[in-house]
């Protein structure tokens, strides 16, 4: 049972890390197989389809995005803190090598058909966001807290296309998010 686990998790992490960076109609179960070392049918038999897999990836990924949101902010005080905080966060790892964009995005991207799965589960993603960021823009006494949302919501995803585009380069424009968040949070939301 262990080394039967052991091979789902490398099957799942090979995959997940060649989706990441190359995309996923780019990466096909042949490469995933040969790179984990693990077979096709061993593949198969945890994964009935790639889409599976890509699913399950973008379930991870949601989790693992929401774990690391509920780190970045715990030791803010108040919600404006919070959203500072996670524009920050992202901001250091948006302009690094190791960032490849959204994982979302990137899917959504490539399936546009709002029908396919992975879509879905993006789409639930995004909405999601964009209702937490809604919810502390009106708990920091945003005036209009769905606009504000909104601006955050386009602003976090230009970051990760940016991240995608310049990938770690010195001029890449995310260099700038937390500032811009900054300011876009004092448009919004009253002095004091």
């Amino acid at each position: 049972m262990k080394s039967e686990s052991v091979a789902k998790g490398k099957l799942f992490q090979t995959a997940a890390d060649l989706f990441y960076r190359h995309g996923y109609r780019a990466t096909g179960v042949d490469t995933i197989a040969a790179e984990s070392g693990i077979g096709k049918m061993t593949l198969y038999r945890y994964y009935p389809s790639k889409d599976d897999l890509i699913v399950a990836y973008l379930r991870d990924s949601d989790e693992v995005f929401w774990s690391g949101f509920e780190k970045i902010t715990a030791g803010a005080t108040t919600a404006r803190d919070k959203l500072l905080a996670f524009f920050t966060s992202l901001q250091d790892y948006a302009t690094t090598p190791a960032c490849y964009g959204c994982p979302f995005l990137n899917v959504a991207t490539e399936y546009p058909d709002g029908n396919y799965a992975g879509h879905q589960v993006a789409l639930a993603h995004k909405q999601a966001a964009r209702e937490r960021f809604r919810a502390l823009a009106a708990e920091a006494g945003a005036a209009r807290p769905e606009a504000l949302a909104d601006a955050l919501h386009l602003l976090m995803d230009g970051a990760y296309m940016a991240a995608r585009l310049y990938n770690g380069a010195a001029d890449n424009p995310a260099a700038h998010l937390a500032e811009t968040a900054r300011l876009l949070i004092d448009a919004y939301c009253p002095a004091g």
